[in-house]
């Protein structure tokens, strides 16, 4: 399989904007693969933690720290990948952690407004030269549920957090601001 890295144009987007959609970075045979191996993964359910959203609904995901020799660690190893964010980050980088988010679409509970550089800096991480990167194992559409984000917001600095149910979520009077003045993304995938 060819390998792709992301393009000097794609990087300037990513600056500009403060992320990145990178479509087809990854094909519908490796996606599928992604997903089958997902759904089959008892591993991923029975260490499922629970998150309230603040507003009723519950988030569920699985956190884990080092990229195994699995299907995963795979992804988050991979040249495309580890090269694509070298060049976004302009340097080497580092595995952080993995997640996979179980979200239920439209029942199942949200993700609160956050930064993951306001959680990151409160982990050490002084700077943000950091990046998340997000791969859709079903579809994520606006109408289940997809990632939102704030075109820019990048720019506005760290954001500070406070608990909106059980998650860490950003001061919502900055969100609403941001909203005012920014434009909002929904992220279908």
């Amino acid at each position: 399989m060819p390998e792709k890295c992301l393009t000097d144009a794609q990087v300037r987007q990513f600056h500009q904007d403060g992320y990145l959609i990178a479509r087809g970075l990854y094909n519908a045979q490796e996606i599928d693969l992604l997903s089958r191996a997902a759904r089959e993964d008892k591993m991923l359910d029975e260490n499922a933690i629970q998150r309230e959203d603040g507003e009723g609904g519950i988030a569920r995901l699985t956190l884990w720290n080092h990229p195994g020799d699995d299907i995963y660690g795979m992804f988050s190893r991979g040249h495309r990948l580890v090269d694509s964010m070298e060049k976004l980050l302009d340097g080497e980088v580092y595995h952080y952690h993995s997640k996979m988010n179980m979200k239920e679409p439209r029942v199942g509970g949200a993700w609160a407004w956050h930064q993951d550089y306001g959680y990151w800096y409160e982990n050490g991480c002084l700077f943000p030269a950091m990046a998340s990167v997000m791969i859709a194992v079903d579809p994520a559409t606006r109408e289940n549920g997809c990632l939102q984000v704030i075109r820019e917001s990048h720019q506005m600095g760290r954001v500070n957090h406070t608990l909106t149910g059980d998650q860490a979520g950003a001061d919502l009077e900055r969100v609403q601001v941001a909203l005012e003045r920014l434009e909002l993304v929904y992220v279908e995938m």
